[in-house]
């Protein structure tokens, strides 16, 4: 290595010099990388920037260059101080200590101070500024800036420093009898036939009490635990009203997007009950609604949806069984936003122990953050057959793996502290295309019909009256369609023009 005046010529060197060119270029800061001119001190929010790239995904500080300039080496900046302060702060300011590499890098003639946080262990998080306390001074990077974490988020980070035990709290209010005995019979039996040495003579009680299903409350009652009335309840909904699943279908890109008179949701339903009945309803209201593509078999030509049916039941399941089940998190439901151009899965809590962005699809990995719901619902059967969920590890290889035999585009995953969200990525419609998913099987409907009522149509498209009524205006606001009676008429019946549309 060289030195210029003291200062070290490193590899950190190199990253330095594409990382200012990038500043320069784009002339704003990033996620990752703070600039700070530090003359003649260190910056005052220096701590939260510290904080928040231990408590995200890492960082570099660079000090020394003045971002109102273009990014050139500020005048009368002098590296040795600055550094010296930089490590005082990370030793005695910051919860826990930060040992960082901090370098004095010879650029452009003149010294910088240069810095790399890495993220800390999810054991460690939240780092946080010792005088603030941990709630008033831990942060996260958003965009070019430091955020405050909010109380949900900090309770998240702590909940990664062992294993969560919400799923297996006792729900005070329940009772035996608010579990669902359809649901328990198959469930019971199959434990008799697995593991016969522990189960085949026991009760059904002691049975539900080995899985976690029931335990005693402090009088010695046996009540539902909270992983038990979601697997296996006859409505968890009850008790918590917001641990549902929503599906909404919208008519353009973005939630603001309206279509006819305003209408701003094509379909938008609220599924409740155990987790097997929402998966499979969840699932059900994306086929309804998501456009149909075509493939040849054959001589015929054969609809398969748009989304694989096994990738969206598994991103579903996934979010049920995974999503954060934290008192703080009991108001926020899982959502299903099906949209022109993709569809969205997105569950409360972000990722979970050893599972990051970067790891998922690792054959194998999984990490649990429902660890007793995970188990159950491997042993709950699933409605349309085997069960609920494997928790193998393998759910997001699935879904890739049904992707691409479809020859559709990857899963893109984002993960949050305090959410994750899978999207699936649709295919892209002609200017000439319908743009709602869903306003092409009503579309279909009404052409094969010569004559058809609302009710049919909803019949037959499985859609909710009003979704059809949306799709029915629009289709006639294009002129694809004409009604046969009078606008309020009960006896009213609808005809496709698009073909005359079309020649005219």
């Amino acid at each position: 290595m060289t030195c210029y005046d003291g200062a070290m010529m490193t590899p950190l060197a190199d990253e330095l010099a594409l990382i200012v060119a990038r500043l320069r270029l784009t002339g704003v800061e990033t996620t990752t990388v703070e600039v700070k001119s530090a003359v003649g001190k260190l910056p005052k929010s220096m701590p939260e920037t510290l904080s928040a790239f231990a408590n995200g995904s890492g960082g570099v500080v660079v000090l020394g260059l003045d971002e109102r300039i273009g990014f050139l080496p500020a005048k009368g900046f002098h590296a040795a101080p600055i550094r010296d302060a930089l490590a005082g702060v990370c030793a005695d300011r910051m919860q826990p200590p930060l040992r960082l590499d901090i370098q004095v890098v010879g650029f452009e003639s003149a010294q910088l101070v240069v810095a790399r946080i890495d993220p800390l262990p999810p054991m460690h998080r939240p780092c946080f500024i010792k005088e603030r306390g941990m709630y008033a001074g831990s942060f996260i990077r958003t965009g070019d800036g430091d955020r405050k974490l909010s109380q949900y988020e900090i309770e998240r980070l702590v909940d990664e420093h062992g294993q969560p035990r919400w799923d297996e709290e006792i729900v005070e209010d329940a009772a035996i009898t608010d579990l669902d005995a359809a649901l328990l019979e198959p469930l019971v039996a199959r434990q008799r036939t697995l593991r016969p040495n522990l189960f085949s003579s026991g009760t059904s009680e002691i049975i539900l009490q080995g899985l976690r299903v029931v335990k005693p409350d402090a009088a010695g009652v046996l009540r539902p635990t909270l992983a038990g009335l979601l697997a296996v309840g006859a409505y968890p909904q009850h008790f918590f009203p917001r641990l549902n699943v929503t599906f909404a279908s919208f008519p353009g890109e973005s939630k603001a997007e309206v279509i006819g008179d305003g209408e701003r949701l094509l379909d938008s339903v609220s599924f409740v009950g155990p987790i097997p009945a929402m998966i499979r309803d969840a699932t059900s209201a994306v086929v309804r609604n998501a456009r149909m593509a075509g493939r040849m078999d054959g001589v015929f030509r054969r609809e398969i949806p748009e989304y694989p049916l096994v990738a969206v039941r598994e991103a579903i399941t996934n979010a049920l069984m995974h999503r954060d089940y934290s008192p703080l998190a009991r108001g926020t439901q899982v959502q299903v936003n099906l949209f022109i151009d993709r569809l969205e899965v997105l569950s409360p809590g972000g990722l979970f122990g050893t599972v990051t962005l970067a790891k998922l699809g690792s054959p194998g990995l999984s990490s649990a953050r429902n660890q007793r719901l995970s188990t159950l619902l491997e042993e709950v059967p699933h409605p349309d057959g085997g069960m609920v969920a494997e928790n193998r590890g393998s759910g997001y290889l699935l879904m890739q793996s049904a992707l691409a035999k479809q020859h559709r585009p990857a899963l893109i995953a984002e993960d949050d502290i305090s959410f994750f969200s899978l999207t699936f990525p649709g295919r892209t419609l002609s200017s000439t295309t319908p743009a709602e998913p869903a306003i092409l099987s009503v579309a279909e409907a009404v052409a094969r019909s010569g004559l058809i009522s609302a009710a049919q149509v909803a019949e037959e498209t499985g859609l909710s009256r009003s979704a059809v009524s949306n799709q029915l205006r629009t289709l006639i606001a294009q002129g694809l369609v004409m009604q046969t009676r009078p606008t309020r008429s009960k006896l009213q019946q609808y005809r496709w023009i698009g073909d005359r549309a079309d020649e005219a």
